[in-house]
């Protein structure tokens, strides 16, 4: 494992990259890429917009007071899928073995080919590769490990490459910031901090027992990545994952108001499934058996998401395309396929701040209650249908009991008419301090 080939992938500036191929205007201005309105986020934004202290995630009201003059790109998600699938077919015609962890960034491993071909030399040529035929921008660095490999290709952006030979792992972690480290974010940072610990350095020389005692394993974790120490595998990229779910009703049924709530709630779960995990979907397929047992499946390629209101929206076009026959049906089933790692940041310029932020709190509460603790008003119809003709379709208690008390306290001071379901559709600011509060108090 010490004497291997690691070599990590990042394009520069993703999305501003791309809207630069398609507008060249663009070049050498600060860009920035995300929602428009002052309650957008930055979703991404170009080294000149940078240097005036903008950063991915921040508000865009706070980054255009930091800029006047940075242009603002809406951004298209279809286009950023594209460029991506494009650079994953290069790679795949290249490398033995290689793992996409984001919809901008791989891991290769090379272990073995400097028997046959430098692999750094190969390294190189696949980054020319990849500039040739796309023309954007990318970085790499490489090393015996992920991490040294992830943090070099940071040094050496934009555009460029890196090698850190092994055994040098160490010294060349030294003088860089703990931040750098993946998996130190904010808090942890503040909290090395004040132990006077802002350099790897100063982390490489505590006892690991120390970081054990203030971050339990996660400050091993540190602690090892600190010092240049990694064995984690390169996962194999498959676009052949999948996850899916599948209801079957005990009596059939041909209610395209119910089938479709029920699909909004299918479709709410599977896309928190995807959240938890941090993936992110780039095809929906939506299966129909009817009660003569034919059974139809329609499929759609999409932007990549994981976010519930774009996968509902894919979800009831492709049944409306599917449910021709006017027959009763007797199961419906969802699939997300072609998984790639990702989280919310990938939405940033479709959703505003407040949106993504109701959705983390609502993912806090399932985490707690379980997936049926809480949904949007479009899948609480679901919850009826035990009366109704499905009553082959079973809920989960648990989650709503648990929360009940809470539930009703909280209601009354935001949502006066007790609509918390409607609130997630109409009145975000609302319905985000809801749940906020909710996932505090309990």
């Amino acid at each position: 494992m010490s004497n291997r080939s690691i070599v990590h992938i990042d394009l520069d500036s993703f999305f501003v990259s791309v809207e630069r191929l398609q507008n060249p205007k663009l070049i050498g201005k600060p860009v920035l890429v995300g929602g428009s309105s002052d309650r957008g986020v930055v979703a991404s934004c170009s080294y000149e917009a940078r240097a005036f202290g903008i950063h991915s995630a921040m508000p865009m009201k706070m980054a255009r007071q930091l800029c006047p003059d940075a242009v603002i790109v809406r951004g298209d998600s279809s286009q950023y899928s594209k460029y991506s699938n494009d650079i994953t077919d290069i790679i795949k015609e290249d490398v033995p073995l290689y793992e996409k962890t984001s919809i901008d960034e791989f891991y290769i491993d090379l272990t073995g080919m400097d028997r046959f071909f430098g692999c750094y030399k190969l390294a190189s040529e696949l980054r020319q590769k990849i500039i040739r035929e796309t023309g954007l921008p990318i970085s790499f660095a490489m090393s015996s490990n992920k991490t040294v490999s992830k943090v070099g290709t940071g040094e050496a952006k934009p555009n460029g490459q890196k090698e850190i030979p092994f055994g040098t792992e160490r010294t060349f972690l030294a003088p860089l910031s703990v931040q750098k480290i993946p998996g130190v974010g904010d808090k942890t940072y503040q909290l090395l901090r004040s132990m006077g610990v802002m350099w790897n350095r100063t982390l490489q020389e505590m006892p690991v027992e120390l970081m054990e005692q203030v971050l339990g394993q996660n400050g091993i974790s540190i602690w090892r990545k600190a010092s240049g120490i990694d064995n984690s595998p390169i996962e194999p990229y498959s676009e052949q994952k999948s996850m899916s779910t599948e209801q079957t009703f005990e009596k059939d049924t041909i209610d395209v108001k119910a089938l479709k709530a029920l699909l909004a709630g299918m479709t709410e779960k599977l896309a928190y499934d995807l959240r938890s995990q941090e993936k992110l979907t780039a095809c929906v397929t939506v299966k129909i058996r009817y009660s003569d047992f034919n059974t139809y499946t329609q499929q759609m390629r999409i932007p990549y998401t994981s976010l519930d209101h774009v996968l509902i929206e894919k979800v009831q076009e492709l049944f409306d395309k599917l449910f021709q026959k006017r027959m009763l049906i007797r199961m419906i089933g969802i699939k997300f396929s072609h998984l790639v790692q990702g989280s919310y940041q990938y939405n940033l310029f479709e959703d505003t701040g407040e949106y993504l932020k109701l959705m983390q709190a609502m993912d806090r509460i399932r985490n707690r209650f379980g997936k049926d603790a809480v949904s949007r008003a479009v899948g609480m119809n679901m919850r009826s249908m035990d009366l109704n003709p499905f009553n082959g379709v079973q809920r989960g208690e648990k989650g709503k009991l648990a929360m009940e008390g809470i539930k009703n306290e909280v209601i009354s001071r935001y949502l006066p008419d007790g609509q918390a379901g409607t609130a997630v559709d109409e009145n975000t600011d609302a319905a985000t301090q809801f749940y906020e509060d909710l996932s505090d108090a309990t």
